[in-house]
């Protein structure tokens, strides 16, 4: 495999549409045999294509990481802790990377870069919700996230368990990140 030239930028409205892909590709791979078969195949292009177009409405809030030959192939979402009861200030909501990308280094430069965006916030501190079967999990307690908490939740009608995964203090590359 060739080694990928990535690099972070703030997402624009017109990546909606790879965002997207990425995030049905990711939840397709990632959950076949997990969630509701049901649930992954209603997943529209056109519908997350509009959710995300929404979603990068607020600046700042989506890094992509990409590569000069491929595009982007990959994305986190980060802003406000959701739940700041547990004690972290800043929280990864999405980090998601094209499925056929995996293990080449873009899920590390994106957290990475969602730390760096985090830390020009003035935040300290950040979590990520995992869904527990998730193998993403792994690769959090390998970037030195601490499990902090457990949930239920219900996706698609069904009982979905997940795990917070903790960073007391984020860690960033030592090279200067551009995003």
């Amino acid at each position: 495999m060739n080694d990928l030239a990535l690099s972070l930028r703030q997402a624009r409205p017109s990546d909606a549409a790879d965002l997207a892909r990425i995030y049905i590709e990711s939840w397709q791979d990632t959950y076949a045999g997990i969630l509701p078969h049901s649930l992954l195949s209603a997943m529209s292009l056109k519908t997350h294509t509009i959710r995300w177009q929404n979603q990068l409405r607020a600046p700042g809030t989506v890094i992509v990481t990409e590569d000069r030959t491929h595009g982007i192939i990959g994305f986190a979402s980060l802003g406000g802790a959701r739940d700041p009861g547990l004690g972290f200030e800043g929280e990864v909501y999405t980090l998601y990377v094209d499925p056929a990308f995996f293990g080449r280094g873009a899920g590390r430069k994106l957290l990475h870069g969602a730390f760096a965006a985090l830390k020009e916030r003035k935040f300290h501190s950040c979590l990520i919700w995992s869904h527990a079967r998730n193998n993403a999990c792994y690769f959090y307690e390998a970037m030195g996230g601490q499990r902090v908490a457990e949930r239920v939740t219900r996706l698609g009608g069904e009982p979905t368990p997940e795990i917070a995964f903790g960073w007391k203090r984020l860690a960033t590359s030592s090279r200067r990140l551009a995003i």
